[in-house]
């Protein structure tokens, strides 16, 4: 039975009549005796009793009221809850990540966020970026997305998503007649990379520094559409995850070599403070960042 019957029954039984509960329904009378008619119909027995000065509920009627009412209440109570779930989702966080081609795609999210959490504001704190975890413990901002998971008693941490970093190249580089890449490869390369420092690049941090390897040459390109021109000219190799190039148009000449014999695998985390737990504002953010992430 809809919850337009239930509302309709309740408030002629209140107002005494169709005339007097058109208006609080905001329907014309005939709209009402439509939908009274209809209903009685379906039921299969008459709610009210149509009297000369006012329109009493059979015993049918009554029963059916009481179990609206109950309905209705319970409803208004539900929406009640949310709505202070929901005023409970107020403040600012603020968010940096160790590396700028992470940014790549958390304006779509703060955008759909905000249609959800009207206030539930979200900063991205470029200038942190590459020490966000310093900032988080100096109170400078809340949340951070890194691949490695911190040692520290007063920060949390959670396992987001894993991707895999691939080697780019154009398909006449030497490098291209190799099933996967080893660390010695790298030696003789030009490594193109997004900026400095080294130690906030995966493929340095995670497989070149511990087997004791520097490129041949370095080179800090910001801009991902320069970094691609100069690989398909192949003039170097970039490390980047597939999902980071999605919104490039690749050229066919350029092809994808695995790091290491089973991958080059790193997993992100959102790291906050541990003192921040209760906050419910964060706690909107983080589990909308999971279902969006995880599931996108």
């Amino acid at each position: 039975m809809e919850i337009k019957y239930f509302r309709l029954i309740k408030t002629i039984a209140e107002e005494g009549s169709i005339a007097n509960s058109a208006g609080k329904l905001f329907l014309t009378q005939s709209a009402l005796s439509h939908q009274l008619r209809e209903l009685e119909e379906r039921l299969g027995f008459k709610v009210f009793l149509r009297t000369r000065n006012k329109w009493k509920l059979t015993e049918e009627g009554n029963e059916l009221n009481s179990i609206g009412n109950a309905v209705l209440e319970r409803i208004e109570t539900g929406f009640k809850n949310i709505e202070q779930l929901r005023s409970g989702s107020v403040g600012t966080v603020k968010v940096s990540t160790e590396c700028y081609s992470f940014y790549q795609g958390l304006s779509a999210f703060i955008q759909k966020l905000g249609l959800l959490y009207p206030d539930l504001n979200v900063d991205l704190i470029l200038e942190a970026t590459h020490q966000p975890i310093p900032k988080i413990s100096s109170g400078e901002i809340d949340i951070a997305l890194v691949t490695l998971k911190p040692e520290n008693e007063a920060l949390s941490s959670i396992a987001i998503y894993e991707d895999e970093i691939f080697a780019i190249m154009h398909k006449e580089n030497p490098l291209n007649e190799k099933d996967f890449l080893e660390a010695n490869d790298f030696s003789k390369c030009h490594l193109i990379i997004h900026s400095f420092p080294m130690e906030t690049v995966s493929v340095y941090g995670q497989f070149l520094k511990p087997n004791k390897i520097s490129p041949l040459k370095i080179s800090a390109i910001p801009l991902t559409e320069v970094a691609l021109e100069m690989v398909q000219a192949n003039m170097g190799v970039m490390c980047m995850p597939k999902w980071a190039l999605k919104s490039f148009r690749l050229s066919d000449d350029l092809v994808f070599k695995r790091i290491g014999r089973s991958g080059l695998k790193r997993t992100h985390h959102l790291v906050f403070r541990e003192s921040d737990k209760s906050k419910k504002y964060l706690n909107d953010f983080i589990s909308n960042f999971q279902d969006d992430f995880i599931t996108g």
